[in-house]
């Protein structure tokens, strides 16, 4: 056992975490949750409130949620694994599986109009699909604000809580038809490349995105519960969803175990999450458990080590950075690698860079932390709207470093 698995976490400090987060659920802002923080062999989970308001029914460890967001990290390793077999290269160009990206033309300027164009300098890279710079994705302005974005929304490519509803070679078909709005490799647009990544892992591998996703990481992870299609036998498990109303507060349901769009296989199978798998906390632990495992679990080699410490590490040049795509200071602390977010310095939640993880917006979050031999995983049912979704995080986030024994 190594120094890191030796070391375990403050029961003490754990229920204090646990007593703020059951806050949350007693004061009716959330339903409920499921909160898992686990160290080596130490597991702590807590399950309080309900999966639904209206039938009142309990929540359970493995109550299952929308990762939304959270599954990109789970599309990079995919990606990464037909990478390591020779089947996509990583600086190579995507045209010849991904031929509606191929001789793209880039907006003169991000905000012109649409036939002001030129030809891109370069063509797309699987690389800059998972770093997310291959050149288009969500404009943070106003709708409507510039041409592209009404373009993306008439094409059904905006990204946004909307599922898609349109097959993969329809989606691409849509996406190659407009412009991009930055040359391939030189700036970060969330988060539609993931959604081109699950196509381009498809098309590579010879097998449907979920299928691949099923056989090659699912199955060998023993990640029993994820999937983009709920069984008619595990619906009981689904936690209903909710956004809070504007005016009031209220919790509203916005999809329910009775009539849910996941009891259904869907159109296109995200791989950024826009609809996407829905899965528990203990097949996120698990995934989480093969990265600070160096891409193995078990006896089963998934990734190598190296593959592994590329995707946990920043790829974002810092003078790349001088644009913050989120909010001022997005970028001051962290990066990106494949598929998440990398601490790049202390930033008052881990004392030291290498955090890596990422949230989802059905009101999901993770991080693992290779240093600590940590991960957490906190699953929620509640739309993230504003700032409070983002500080409930943050406060998981640091309570779980606040619990680390040395």
């Amino acid at each position: 056992m190594s120094p890191a698995t030796a070391r375990g976490l403050s029961q003490p400090r754990l229920a204090g975490m646990t007593s703020a987060l059951r806050g949350h659920v007693e004061r009716g802002e959330l339903p409920g949750l499921v909160a898992l923080v686990a160290r080596g062999d130490t597991v702590h989970v807590d399950a309080p409130g309900t999966q639904d308001l209206t039938s009142g029914k309990p929540m359970r460890r493995d109550s299952l949620f929308r990762l939304a967001s959270m599954a990109k990290p789970i599309t990079a390793v995919a990606t990464l694994m037909l990478v390591e077999e020779g089947k996509l290269p990583l600086d190579g160009a995507v045209d010849p599986w991904l031929p509606e990206l191929a001789n793209r033309r880039v907006l003169r300027t991000p905000d012109g109009p649409l036939d002001d164009t030129v030809p891109a300098k370069r063509a797309i890279t699987v690389r800059d699909l998972l770093t997310l710079r291959w050149g288009l994705g969500a404009v943070m302005a106003p709708p409507g604000t510039h041409p592209i974005q009404r373009a993306m929304e008439e094409a059904r490519v905006t990204p946004g809580f909307h599922v898609l509803t349109d097959p993969p070679d329809e989606f691409m078909r849509r996406l190659g038809s407009l412009p991009l709005r930055y040359p391939p490799g030189e700036r970060w647009a969330y988060h539609t490349g993931y959604e081109v990544l699950g196509v381009l892992v498809a098309r590579a591998s010879g097998l449907r995105f979920e299928d691949f996703l099923r056989e090659r990481l699912f199955a060998p992870l023993g990640m029993k519960d994820t999937a983009f299609v709920v069984p008619a036998e595990k619906l009981g498990r689904l936690t209903a969803a909710y956004a809070r109303d504007p005016a009031t507060g209220r919790l509203e349901a916005w999809d329910t175990p009775a009539d849910s769009y996941w009891s259904r296989p869907p159109a296109f199978p995200s791989g950024g999450g826009q609809g996407g798998l829905v899965s528990t906390a203990d097949d996120v632990l698990a995934f989480c458990r093969m990265l600070l495992g160096g891409g193995q679990a078990g006896d089963t080699r998934l990734l190598s080590r190296a593959s592994v410490q590329e995707m946990l590490t920043d790829q974002i040049p810092e003078e790349q950075k001088a644009a913050s795509p989120f909010f001022p200071g997005f970028w001051d602390a962290s990066g990106w690698g494949f598929g998440g977010s990398v601490c790049t310095k202390p930033d008052g939640v881990s004392p030291t860079a290498g955090r890596f993880g990422w949230a989802g917006g059905y009101g999901t979050t993770f991080f693992i932390d290779p240093r600590q031999d940590l991960t957490a995983v906190l699953l929620t049912q509640r739309r993230m709207q504003g700032p409070e979704d983002e500080a409930l995080a943050m406060a998981f986030s640091k309570g779980a470093y606040q619990a680390l024994e040395d």
